[in-house]
């Protein structure tokens, strides 16, 4: 079921999502509600499940994690029972995705040298045939811009682009 929301829950998310430390009574001055009118707003949004959690965004380069990669793994249906425990225990893994095409998941991992992201291929080959494509830079980092801008399109760049930068 698609979530409608309000300009008012648009903005109280997009400011969560830029700092989940902020305060209710910054929220209020933002989008000119009473701090209570916003913490009634923000626990809607929790229990609707438009705000799933709050969490710290860590660095992996500043702990020794330089080794990033997405590895492409044909399975067949039958070892996805299997596969799924496997994979959820895997710290190095960030996400796994099952996907249409010529491979049937797609993995983003990352580990902190080449040689433990190759130690994990030859682990992983035992479930099937991979492709591995390893990123030499991240021109935009994961984030949950896809519901900002204009309500009825998702193609609406909040920022403008700094094209000295390349970045956003």
């Amino acid at each position: 079921m698609e979530i409608k929301l309000d300009e008012i829950d648009r903005r109280i998310v997009e400011l969560l999502t830029e700092n989940a430390r902020i305060s209710y009574k910054e929220i209020a001055g933002h989008v000119f509600l009473s701090s209570t009118a916003v913490s009634a707003r923000v626990e809607n949004l929790e229990k609707s499940g438009v705000i799933s959690g709050y969490h710290a965004e860590i660095n992996p380069l500043a702990l020794g994690f330089y080794t990033k990669a997405f590895i492409n793994v044909e399975i067949e249906p039958a070892q996805k029972q299997e596969f799924y425990p496997y994979i959820a225990g895997v710290a190095g893994v960030v996400e796994c995705n099952c996907v249409t095409g010529e491979y049937s998941m797609l993995i983003e991992v990352i580990f902190r040298t080449p040689m433990e992201l190759d130690a994990f291929i030859g682990e992983l080959q035992r479930f099937g045939k991979t492709k591995t494509l390893i990123v030499f830079s991240t021109s935009v980092e994961h984030r949950n811009t896809f519901f900002t801008g204009d309500t009825n399109s998702n193609t609406t760049i909040k920022k403008p682009i700094d094209n000295r930068r390349g970045v956003l």
